[in-house]
Parts: structure tokens; C-alpha cells; sequence
């Protein structure tokens, strides 16, 4: 007979197995499929037939050697989603210090206000951002055009790979922002108003409250949203795929995201394709994993 310790240590896993069956299949499986899958050559033909040849490492050899993956892809990726993941972070806490000064009632007001941009569905988001740059029609094209910033007959905006991503970078930060507000908010609320007091009356002044009190503090919680963000802008791929010159019409605007759908998807190199999302995990995977030793040692210190 099992002693009643034992049986102690067995129950929080016997209550768990459930669900970690439910991810297994939902998570774990289809993981593996693109690891396998992306060490096959698999093609159109190999999917009609339900049979493929292991090419093992050949489609990464392709897809490290690829003068796109270092030019194009990667910079994309990279570039794009760490002055997303600021910008949001940055505006989200500006908003929550706001919201933490405005009376309750103006506070739920704009806290419903923020939240319908993070309600609106990212193709819904996309196109609406794709009218307000278009060549014709815009508003905000018209705005820069009488301010001389661009030439409406001679310029394209979606053309062009800075502007490309300068605006998918305004689509995602306003997408994202609200819940990095909502959760700094949610923090700053729990903070003793004893310790600002006293910090104020001792004669320091907002900047230096936030960064000696607030920040420490909040460093948790700031760990939190900034690696949601990391892993939710490194993936972007509805508000690039679906910007004029997304779908790979535009090769220079090209993400790892969209490159792997465009490969799998469009030129029937599910194999390929497979291998280029693997290593977008791989890279997220690393920069989450570092970050965290940061921060860990950081607090050790």
C-alpha cells in the first residue's frame, strides 16, 4: 500500500493530468508535427499523397544560407518588433499614471475608451490604418502631403520599407498598448500612497518617484507585459500580411512570419516553410530566455 504521503503527492497531478493531456494534444502535437515536417521535403505532391522523404537539416541549410533571411526577413522581424514592444510599453505606462490621477468615474471612461482599440479585431484595425495611408484617399496621407513631408504623384507609402513598417508599427502599438495600461494600472493601484507621500514630501519630483518607488515595485509586472508583447509583435503577422504589398508582392517588406506563411502557403514548400516558422520560434524562445536572466540577475543584485 502506497503511504498517505505518497498519495498527498500523486493528487496535484492526478487533478492536473486532464488538462495537461488537453495542452498535450493542442500544443505539444502539432509542435512536433512542424519540427518533423520541417525536416521533410513536402511538397503539393507529398501532400496529395501522404508520403515524404526526411531531408533532415537541408531546408534550415536553405533557409540560413538564404541572402533574404539576413537582408530582408530577419531585420524585419527583429527591427520592427523591438520598437514595438518600447513604444507599447512606453505609452501603456504613460496612460496608466494618467488613468491612476484621473477620479473614478473619468478613469472607467477612458479605460472603456483605450479598450475598444484593443477590442477591434487586427484585420479590422489594419484596414482602417490602410485608409488613413492610402495614396488617394487618406487623411493622413492628405495631412503629410499639404505639410510637404511627401509627394502624392510620385510616392507610395506601402512602397516603400520604412514607411511599410512605420506604419504597421502605429497599427500595432495602438492594438496594444490598452492592455499594458490596464495592467500597469492595475499594479499602481495596489502601491501604499504612504510611499509616494513620503517621497514627495522629502522633495522628490515625478520622475524620480516612479523610477525609486514605482519602478522597483512594478518590476514584475513590467517583466510580464513586456514578454506578452515580445512574443505577440515577434509573430505579427495579420497587420503585415494584409497592408498592401504584405502578401509578398513586396519582397523587401517581408517578415519571418509572412515569409514562412508565402513559402508554405503560396509556393507549396510546406517543408521550407515549416523550417522558417521553427526557427521564429527558436528566436523568440532565446530572447524571452534572455531577458529573463536579466532580470533575474538584476534582482539577485
Amino acid at each position: 500500500m502506497s503511504s498517505p504521503a505518497l498519495g498527498s503527492a500523486r493528487r496535484p497531478w492526478l487533478l492536473l493530468a486532464p488538462t495537461l493531456v488537453v495542452l498535450g494534444v493542442l500544443l505539444l502535437w502539432p509542435l512536433g508535427r512542424v519540427v518533423v515536417l520541417s525536416m521533410q521535403d513536402f511538397g503539393l505532391g507529398q501532400l496529395v499523397r501522404g508520403d515524404a522523404d526526411f531531408v533532415w537539416f537541408q531546408n534550415y541549410r536553405d533557409v540560413l544560407t538564404n541572402e533574404r533571411l539576413w537582408l530582408v526577413a530577419l531585420p524585419n522581424t527583429v527591427v520592427f518588433a523591438f520598437v514595438c514592444v518600447v513604444l507599447t510599453v512606453v505609452l501603456g505606462t504613460l496612460v496608466a499614471l494618467l488613468l491612476q490621477q484621473l477620479r473614478p468615474l473619468w478613469r472607467s471612461l477612458v479605460m472603456m475608451t483605450i479598450m475598444a482599440a484593443w477590442a477591434i479585431p487586427a484585420v479590422t484595425g489594419t484596414y482602417v490604418w490602410v485608409y488613413l495611408f492610402d495614396a488617394r484617399a487618406g487623411f493622413l496621407t492628405g495631412v503629410m502631403a499639404n505639410l510637404g513631408l511627401i509627394d502624392l504623384a510620385t510616392q507610395n507609402l506601402f512602397l516603400d520599407r520604412f514607411w511599410f513598417y512605420a506604419i504597421a508599427t502605429l497599427n500595432v502599438v495602438h492594438h496594444g498598448f490598452p492592455f499594458v495600461a490596464v495592467t500597469v494600472l492595475a499594479a499602481l493601484l495596489t502601491i501604499p500612497q504612504d510611499l509616494p507621500e513620503a517621497a514627495m514630501i522629502d522633495g522628490a519630483n515625478a520622475w524620480q518617484r516612479f523610477r525609486h518607488i514605482t519602478l522597483p515595485l512594478l518590476k514584475p509586472v513590467f517583466a510580464i507585459v513586456t514578454i506578452l508583447s515580445t512574443i505577440w509583435d515577434f509573430k505579427v503577422f495579420t497587420q503585415i500580411y494584409l497592408m498592401p504589398g504584405g502578401d509578398g508582392s513586396n519582397r523587401e517588406v517581408l517578415n519571418l512570419g509572412t515569409w514562412s506563411y508565402i513559402t508554405a502557403m503560396s509556393q507549396n514548400r510546406y517543408g521550407l516553410g515549416a523550417a522558417i516558422a521553427v526557427l521564429l520560434t527558436l528566436l523568440l524562445m532565446v530572447i524571452t530566455v534572455i531577458y529573463l536572466r536579466t532580470l533575474f540577475k538584476e534582482e539577485e543584485s
